[in-house]
């Protein structure tokens, strides 16, 4: 008789391979809308599959569903991920993880104006972008826009913090 194991396995933040976090601006009927992109490359030790798993594991321990409904964070304070606007830099907290980002100073300006940014958290691997080299907008529209990369993602309105309060 062969039995199975029930005992979860901890979480690793190494089973997400390289996470990388975009940001930019787009156009949006009432101004620019600053929006955060946060994917793995997929290079996980155990593969693709493996990081895209980590990556929906840490999301819906966290409470933010996968291909469900925006999760507004102003209106849920206890919302275990935050985001850190201070120096030119954005920065993602959550438990077991913090990931930042150099945003573009029309992303910014943006999340100046509008005090909050909308983050995809997408548990889509994106290889071909590799660390260190730009991004070009075409490629960054083409995969962020994707309904297999929206369907895949958490999607967060965060309100922007900062250390001056």
């Amino acid at each position: 008789m062969t039995s199975t194991s029930s005992e979860t396995r901890p979480f690793r933040v190494a089973d997400l391979g390289t996470l990388v976090v975009l940001a930019w601006s787009g156009e949006a009927p009432d101004g620019d809308m600053p929006y955060l992109l946060a994917y793995t490359l997929g290079d996980a030790a155990d593969g693709p599959e493996a990081a895209s798993a980590a990556v929906e594991r840490l999301l819906t321990d966290n409470g933010l569903p996968v291909g469900g409904d925006v999760v507004d964070g102003a209106t849920r304070p206890s919302l275990p991920i935050t985001m850190l606007v201070e120096s030119g830099q954005a920065v993602l907290n959550m438990p077991q993880l913090n990931a930042q980002c150099v945003p573009p100073p029309e992303w910014l300006a943006a999340v100046g104006e509008r005090a909050f940014a909308y983050l995809v958290f997408t548990t889509r691997p994106w290889p071909e972008a590799e660390p260190g080299k730009p991004v070009t907008p075409e490629a960054l529209a083409e995969f962020a826009g994707a309904e297999e990369t929206l369907t895949a993602a958490a999607h967060v309105v965060l309100p922007a913090r900062s250390l001056r309060g």
